[in-house]
């Protein structure tokens, strides 16, 4: 067996919409295809969990884009990943979040007005965004064009364009280049 789906598999798993060029492997698991939108030149590795669900739930992934071995987009509400954005392996974007305070009750078995204390929102990766491996993103969080996230980061709130964070919680280490601009210019002028 093959070991990335072939188009027409993958047109009838039924997505949102799908473009052309996609390389996904046969042992990801695609949750509500229904509300997944995944443009053209995508790569998703072994093991990854797209799940949409929920009646906000919905992920749109841009043109250009890889998900590394083992991440996992968990889209109760919206993600985001706009072009050229890379997530390492084991990376996780969490739209929806556990109240660990004691306030509430927890876990998808307990229905939601048990659960007052939870933490939900969507999240969105701005062009030329990299988080590296093991980083966890939290729900309402918007990471800024061309921000590079350091491996085991956790990200609580907003990152700024063009910085680099690392850290629980993720904070600002410092500025990442834009020459990719313009490798980005050349790159598109050579694949029209």
């Amino acid at each position: 067996m093959l070991p990335f789906y072939m188009p027409n598999e993958l047109r009838n798993m039924h997505f949102k919409s799908i473009g052309k060029n996609i390389a996904i492997k046969r042992n990801v698991c695609f949750y509500h295809p229904e509300h997944i939108t995944i443009g053209n030149n995508v790569r998703i590795d072994d093991f990854c969990v797209l799940s949409a669900e929920g009646a906000s739930g919905e992920i749109n992934i841009g043109n250009f884009v890889h998900i590394n071995s083992f991440s996992a987009l968990y889209g109760k509400y919206k993600i985001t990943m706009e072009d050229f954005c890379n997530l390492s392996s084991h990376v996780i974007l969490f739209t929806e979040s556990d109240d660990y305070s004691g306030r509430s009750l927890t876990n998808p078995t307990v229905p939601e007005k048990f659960k007052p204390g939870l933490e939900k929102g969507g999240i969105l990766l701005r062009r030329h965004v990299i988080a590296g491996a093991g980083t966890v993103v939290l729900p309402n969080v918007i990471i800024g064009e061309g921000a590079a996230i350091g491996a085991f980061s956790l990200v609580k709130y907003d990152v700024d364009a063009w910085s680099v964070y690392v850290g629980c919680p993720a904070r600002k280490k410092g500025v990442r280049k834009k020459d990719l601009l313009e490798l980005e210019t050349q790159f598109l002028s050579k694949t029209k």
